[in-house]
């Protein structure tokens, strides 16, 4: 990709980013319209039949007064200040800061009481107080069950039905109307299927289907993330709402990765980044749970380890859309959302092998794919020099992870050691000629890692020697001896770069770490 087509496509995600906010700004100066125009008509109606004059009022830093009568709906502009003349009263003779701020600060809480946090409680209470209506004719049979349920969908219906009609003078109320319309949608069709059988499975499975995707349709219209929240637990409820313990785990994994499919591409093109850890939350922990207590080898071995595959895939792809598309910064959350993706697909798979004989002996080919996963990624960061460095070096890192836990975990004793060795020695020439502080940085755990390797390989010698089980071993040309050799090559080589005063360390001379570090590599 050349310069030119980098920076167009850097520039079209801007234009995306800016277009959102836009539209976001729109729907905030519609409120702030509506608010305005309240706030005209209550005060032309307190002012009806009599026109207000105001006497001149005089202000201590204005020589001149300034005087002027004003209309109820016409606010008076003069040549140095715009004014809005209110009836004459004590508490508004005052400094002009005084009138102009205060309110701002009063006006910004009523703002948020008004417009966000009562209308959220009131849905809140509107959805509980059905749930306790049915709950209530439900003990004392005041109604048939299907009439319950009938007027429960009405209830919803009805509530849609005003949430629609309020879209456009009142856009926040009424997607919370519609929200939680949503909410007692999935409750009342719950109900129908386990309390009263009025609903086989089928038929219950797809309305909430139906249900969800409308909660997402209405989220994209609202432009919501409230919506697109809801729809996205009720999706995630559903299977468990409507299981009866019988049900095919394929069949629930499947819904579930269709869902993330879905869900994340609306996370993506709105940039809703709560809906995505969201889904990335609730996805982990229900394959967990079911890998925890319900995980058989004998039935479940493909279905787990292609299901593993399925959603850290899902989720590694839109980390990357995120950073490649959106070109979003690099952060704290970035790092622990990748390292827990990474490392719960891995642990799952490690175990999901190691379950049967057969397949243990792939334990290190599934160490080893990881590390070439995470290389071809780190490659696709590499050619996108726009992507911020430290994304890079933190892929990177994690080939090197997996390159070093394939070592153990495929071969053992002396091997260990060797490899071990020569990665530490690699990667501090790398970082300290290159001048890349986190490849220096990462060869220091490696080299305590293979001094450990080296003393538990001297262990097992002495112990074999003082047995005579050594007693016929070649001397020199034997392979703990080529081992040491190699360490003490690999070492050697690191002290004689370290000494070297052409290169920068990867902590500043006269640092304690530095300081620390010049008597363990002397």
């Amino acid at each position: 990709m050349t310069d030119k087509e980098s920076q167009l496509s850097k520039i079209l995600s801007e234009l995306n980013r800016l277009s959102d906010q836009q539209e976001k700004v729109t729907i905030e100066l519609h409120e702030l319209q509506e608010e305005v125009s309240r706030l005209l008509y209550s005060k032309s109606s307190e002012a009806e039949g009599k026109r207000i004059v105001e006497k001149p009022v005089e202000i201590d830093e204005i020589e001149k007064p300034i005087s002027s009568v004003i209309e109820p709906d016409k606010p008076q502009f003069t040549d140095q200040k715009q004014e809005v003349q209110k009836p004459a009263s004590p508490e508004i003779m005052s400094h002009e800061d005084s009138v102009t701020k205060k309110p701002q600060k009063k006006s910004d809480l009523e703002k948020f009481i008004g417009e966000n946090l009562i209308n959220k409680i009131g849905i809140i209470i509107t959805v509980i107080g059905v749930s306790i209506g049915a709950k209530y004719s439900i003990e004392h049979d005041l109604i048939s069950p299907l009439t319950r349920i009938i007027l429960g969908y009405l209830a919803g219906v009805t509530l849609i039905g005003i949430g629609m009609k309020l879209k456009k003078n009142y856009h926040n109320y009424s997607a919370v109307l519609v929200s939680g319309a949503m909410a007692i949608m999935y409750f009342i069709t719950f109900a129908a299927f386990n309390f009263y059988g009025l609903f086989p499975k089928g038929l219950a499975f797809a309305l909430m289907l139906v249900f969800t995707g409308f909660t997402v349709f209405a989220a994209l219209q609202y432009s919501q993330q409230v919506i697109a929240l809801i729809g996205l637990v009720g999706a995630y409820g559903v299977p468990f709402l409507l299981s009866d313990g019988t049900g095919d785990v394929r069949i629930l994994f499947l819904y579930i990765a269709i869902i993330n499919i879905g869900i994340l591409i609306i996370s993506f093109k709105r940039y809703w980044k709560p809906v995505y850890y969201t889904a990335f939350v609730l996805t982990w922990l229900i394959f967990l749970g079911w890998f925890t207590n319900s995980y058989d080898s004998t039935i479940h071995f493909a279905t787990a380890l292609i299901f593993d595959a399925c959603f850290f895939a899902t989720f590694y792809a839109t980390f990357m859309a995120y950073k490649l598309i959106r070109n979003e910064k690099f952060t704290g959350e970035s790092v622990a959302l990748l390292l827990l993706n990474s490392f719960i697909f891995y642990g799952v798979g490690y175990a999901i092998l190691d379950s049967t004989t057969a397949e243990s002996q792939f334990l290190g080919i599934f160490t080893a794919l990881n590390a070439v996963i995470h290389f071809a990624v780190s490659m696709v960061l590499y050619k996108r020099q726009q992507v911020d460095k430290n994304l890079f070096f933190l892929v990177s890192g994690l080939v090197l992870v997996f390159i070093t836990l394939t070592i153990p975990v495929q071969l053992d004793g002396n091997w260990v050691t060797i490899i071990w060795s020569a990665e530490a020695a690699l990667l501090f020439w790398i970082g300290r000629t290159k001048a890349i502080p986190v490849y220096e940085k990462l060869a220091y755990p490696l080299m305590v890692l293979a001094f450990f390797s080296i003393l538990h390989d001297w262990s097992f010698t002495i112990v074999d020697y003082r047995s005579g089980t050594d007693a016929n071993v070649m001397p020199i040309f034997n392979i703990r001896f080529l081992t040491s050799a190699i360490f003490l090559a690999c070492f050697g080589f690191i002290i004689w770069l370290s000494r070297k005063g052409n290169y920068q360390p990867a902590w500043p001379k006269g640092t304690n770490l530095n300081t620390l570090l010049s008597y363990v590599i002397p």
